[in-house]
């Protein structure tokens, strides 16, 4: 299971209900911050979700309103919190950036409160632990080296406790030794294998998460039968030159992304100002009717097949 906290859902300008683009994306222990827009640092603190284990950070691109809070970030870590160290993934072009604005602007010779990691990645895997990986893939936005990303979890043979049970397995490191794929030896001198006792693989849950975008064809095969796809819809069709031009996707683009991927579930963020809530909902609805829009400290536990929001944004 994934859970994600969104953090900042307007595109390009904060608005009076909406801040800049930041999500917070979680698995058992492990927390990765995806963009840091102006403001992220106050975001967190207001959603309760805290600095602890906030260690990595993923970098979709290097434009400024989705990096400019990096600095507020830092700067607060010098002052007030303790890691030992920060690692911040992303493309060339925009650890360029972060590298000015943190190095240059906020430090100015100064020693950094504890060691900044910049990880200047490629498409393919960036992340694995025993439960899940990230890979990032390319997008095409203005600009080089603009990334999205999938989370996937592993796949698992689930425990069947019922064969346990038949079995005489007691409860304690024996079953734990056979979820982990180990033969165990019983108290009594029976050897049980994991295949007695483990059901059929399970595919893991999967999420793809794509920051400013222009084109979806080469996304659909990478977002194909995710569990919940996050996408902008920065603008409506009625302006979609004007998408086309800054390399932007229209609600219903993302929606017809969703359609032809086979998604489970589509969650919209990147919200301009220019437009209702309403509306970017109605468009992306007409196409693909289980689409959300995403507000600020909305909060999503994402599961395989499954979509459930377990906190609301202040508005609600």
């Amino acid at each position: 299971m994934f859970e994600i906290t969104f953090l900042g859902t307007s595109a390009s300008a904060p608005s009076a209900r909406r801040g800049l683009s930041a999500q917070m994306i979680q698995h058992d222990e492990h927390r990765f911050l995806v963009d840091c827009g102006e403001g992220t640092q106050r975001q967190i603190m207001q959603s309760g979700l805290g600095f602890k284990r906030l260690n990595r950070i993923l970098i979709t691109h290097g434009h400024l309103d989705h990096i400019l809070g990096l600095a507020g970030l830092l700067s607060t870590f010098t002052r007030w919190e303790t890691l030992e160290a920060i690692e911040i993934y992303g493309g060339r072009w925009a650890l360029d950036r972060i590298h000015d604005l943190l190095f240059n602007v906020v430090l100015r010779g100064a020693k950094p409160p504890m060691e900044i990691r910049l990880r200047s990645i490629q498409a393919g895997e960036i992340f694995d632990t025993d439960d899940f990986s990230i890979s990032a893939f390319p997008v095409y936005h203005r600009g080089p080296d603009c990334f999205g990303y999938l989370f996937t979890e592993k796949s698992r043979r689930p425990f069947l406790p019922e064969l346990a049970e038949a079995l005489q397995i007691p409860p304690g490191p024996w079953r734990r030794d056979l979820v982990n794929g180990q033969t165990v030896t019983l108290p009594d001198g029976r050897q049980v294998s994991p295949e007695e006792v483990l059901g059929e693989e399970r595919p893991g849950t999967r999420l793809a998460l794509v920051g400013d975008v222009g084109r979806t064809d080469d996304l659909v095969e990478i977002c194909r039968n995710a569990d919940a796809l996050v996408i902008e819809a920065t603008y409506l069709e009625e302006e979609a030159e004007m998408a086309r031009e800054f390399a932007h996707l229209t609600a219903r683009r993302s929606a017809e992304l969703a359609l032809q991927a086979g998604v489970k579930n589509l969650i919209l963020t990147h919200i301009s100002r220019r437009y209702r809530e309403r509306d970017v909902l109605s468009e992306a609805r007409a196409v693909f009717p289980a689409a959300i829009v995403a507000r600020d400290f909305d909060t999503f536990q994402i599961k395989r097949g499954d979509l459930t929001k377990v906190a609301l944004s202040p508005e609600e």
